[in-house]
């Protein structure tokens, strides 16, 4: 593993993060509405104007092997601390012909670093069940405290962007 390596992501490798996006998104759901070319291209603009998510890149030469995104969120201030703020780990995703070769763990501490650089309260992560004990390798523990209510399965993701957002009840 000595010729990759993990770090921030540069501009000009949005479209090749862009496309390994796609690619988690068609191996986790299948045909996809828009090329891959197409929704690289939409992924580039997009994470180039969203500075809240930053990404963290495995790259071998001439390649982009793996990602992994940290969303920070502002939180409510508190009596003991005015500015605070919180991290998602989000789309962690390595190539298949990449995987068992530690890449993802070292795109996670990256994350992870970062995120104490920034003094981060905390950072969450949703896993598929395949990848819990990854995350519990490096820090992650679950417990009973959190509570989600998901208007979208992550597997109906396609199916959400055809028939639009959900009514309000």
């Amino acid at each position: 593993m000595d010729d990759i390596e993990v770090r921030p992501a540069l501009p000009e490798e949005w479209a090749a993060v862009g496309g390994l996006r796609w690619d988690y998104l068609q191996e986790l759901e299948g045909e996809a509405d828009a090329s891959r070319d197409s929704f690289a291209a939409q992924f580039a603009a997009w994470a180039a104007t969203h500075t809240s998510h930053q990404c963290f890149v495995a790259v071998s030469p001439g390649r982009v092997l793996g990602m992994a995104w940290l969303a920070v969120t502002d939180r409510v201030p508190s009596a003991r601390k005015f500015e605070r703020a919180s991290g998602d780990l989000q789309c962690a995703y390595v190539a298949p012909d990449q995987r068992n070769r530690g890449i993802g763990g070292q795109l996670i501490e990256a994350v992870l670093a970062r995120a104490a650089e920034l003094g981060l309260e905390r950072v969450t992560v949703h896993s598929s069940p395949r990848a819990v004990a990854v995350y519990e390798r490096h820090g992650f523990t679950s417990d009973d405290d959190r509570l989600l209510h998901a208007f979208i399965a992550p597997t109906d993701i396609f199916a959400a962007r055809k028939a639009g957002p959900p009514a309000v009840r």
